[in-house]
């Protein structure tokens, strides 16, 4: 298996945009270094820190069912446990050790382990 940079995910609830459409299958790239700084100049993050995972996020979701126009006003409009799952899934892909490690121990079968990278930049964990 090749390195992994994208990963496709399916929200518990769905995202409806204005005409009522249900978006909820979607592919989230790896984040990098840039996503992650670039944030912290902006206005919005320095008003209100929590705004910087709105921002992430809608710099690493590439598409959301039919929607390729990923920003921070559809992010907003997410379900709560929608933007809890994508903070989660984020942190997942993010860890450092993610990719690095197989999806689970080929002797245990059990998930490997991961960090939360999300909840540390915002000074949660």
């Amino acid at each position: 298996m090749g390195f992994q940079t994208e990963v496709e995910f399916e929200l518990p609830k769905g995202y409806v945009d204005e005409s009522g459409a249900l978006h909820r299958r979607g592919v989230m790239r790896l984040a990098t270094a840039a996503d992650e700084i670039l944030p912290l100049r902006d206005p919005r993050v320095q008003q209100n820190e929590a705004y910087v995972a709105v921002i992430v996020l809608s710099r690493v979701i590439t598409r959301l069912g039919a929607l390729q126009d990923i920003h921070t006003g559809l992010i907003e409009g997410l379900f709560a446990a929608d933007f809890a799952y994508l903070q989660r899934l984020y942190e997942e892909l993010n860890s450092g050790d993610a990719f690095d490690m197989p999806a689970a121990n080929p002797v245990t079968k059990h998930p490997a382990a991961s960090t939360s990278r999300m909840a540390t930049s915002l000074g949660e964990a």
